[in-house]
């Protein structure tokens, strides 16, 4: 099943928009809270139930913000919850799933050329993943070695073996977005399944004239911590389409648990309540550049190179390659049944518009081989050469 391009397209802006706006929300207040736990303060005159107080600027006003501990009978008569916002973002985000990855018939779904799953396997191991991995997650966590670090060690070696699966069954593409929609899914259940209820608890009994049972509260805070590591890996990977050397990469696998590593380090780097976690930017820092390095296409390039000494490739040749293979969707007037625009507006309608993407081209043809799109046109191997010894050769018009 395949939607209309023109719906589609304009329920993807749509729910698109409406994710980003809620993620930001929720994510914004995600990180305030956590900034601001770090950065209270003892008040100068010790209050009655007042954990840490901190005073800011913004918008030519100040602001005092306590943290209290709420006793019997002594609940705010208005009280404001941080909630909606992670329902949206996930509601959004699992109608984008479908409409992106389902509706489109596979096309970025599916491995190019050829895939071990149908549209159909994929869209019920995508559900299964989502609800193993809540139950599995949370299982261990309410567990005894929840409290531990083996829990953390158990957790990463779980979610490093769903990304080998994962990376194995979908495209790369596909396969980035449905671990970021695993670890999002995590994320919301935290904030409904057990630190929303963990604070009505607390409520309740004050409510009832009883003290509240503070480990409650504590445990829901572990949760947002989680939470709050989870948050740059995710950030990533909705960015991720628009970075092929990732996840085309051949160990894309590995690329992406090294990228979520970087992001988990990078915000420890930021929350962490020790001096020594600013340190953590260091490593991050470190996998980046294995990463760099890791990705970078030089085997292919040099490949590359070494045909442009060649037989000479006109222009007409190269031209003719792509239009048949790049111009069905890479056109002022698609002929592709998804695209009735031209992606991200780049066309091959001239000789002009050629040259001028000759070393994109390149990159995504020849050396990434991510287009077209699912290899749907069917490009071969030898004209993927062609093209890159053309290129090689000067790209010229002649």
């Amino acid at each position: 099943m395949a939607l209309p391009a023109h719906l589609g397209d304009w329920i993807n802006l749509l729910v698109r928009w409406t994710h980003l706006i809620a993620g930001i929300a929720w994510i914004g207040s995600s990180f305030y809270f956590i900034w601001l736990d770090s950065h209270l303060t003892a008040p100068d005159a010790p209050r009655p139930d007042v954990e840490g107080e901190l005073w800011m600027v913004h918008s030519g006003g100040f602001y005092q913000v306590e943290k209290r501990l709420v006793g019997p009978g002594r609940m705010p008569r208005t009280l404001h919850w941080f909630k909606w916002e992670a329902l949206l973002t996930w509601l959004t985000g699992f109608i984008l799933l479908v409409v992106v990855y389902y509706l489109t018939g596979g096309v970025y779904l599916l491995q190019p050329d050829h895939s071990p799953i149908t549209i159909a396997q994929g869209a019920l191991l995508a559900a299964a993943l989502l609800v193993v991995a809540w139950l599995v997650y949370d299982g261990l966590y309410r567990s005894a070695l929840g409290r531990t670090w083996a829990a953390t060690a158990v957790a990463c070696a779980l979610l490093g073996g769903a990304i080998v699966l994962v990376c194995r069954l979908y495209s790369g593409r596909a396969a980035y977005i449905h671990i970021g929609a695993m670890l999002g899914t995590l994320m919301v259940a935290n904030v409904w399944m057990r630190i929303l209820p963990a604070q009505r608890q607390m409520i309740a009994a004050t409510a009832r004239g009883e003290q509240p049972d503070f480990s409650l509260g504590r445990q829901a805070k572990r949760r947002s911590v989680h939470n709050s590591y989870l948050t740059f890996p995710v950030l990533f990977i909705m960015l991720s389409n628009h970075f092929p050397e990732t996840y085309a990469h051949t160990r894309n696998w590995l690329v992406l648990i090294l990228l979520i590593v970087t992001g988990a380090l990078a915000r420890h780097a930021m929350i962490g309540k020790s001096a020594r976690a600013r340190w953590s930017a260091v490593p991050a820092a470190a996998v980046v550049v294995v990463l760099f390095v890791m990705t970078r296409p030089a085997g292919a390039a040099a490949s590359a190179s070494a045909s442009a000494g060649g037989a000479p490739v006109p222009f007409a040749q190269a031209r003719a390659i792509i239009q048949r293979r790049c111009q069905h969707c890479h056109s002022r007037w698609p002929a592709d049944d998804v695209f009735t625009t031209a992606p991200n507006g780049v066309t091959f309608d001239t000789p002009e518009e050629i040259v001028a993407r000759a070393a994109r081209i390149k990159q995504r043809a020849v050396i990434e081989q991510t287009m077209p799109l699912g290899n749907k046109t069917g490009i071969t191997p030898e004209e993927r050469a062609t093209l890159g010894r053309w290129i090689d050769q000067g790209a010229q018009l002649r």
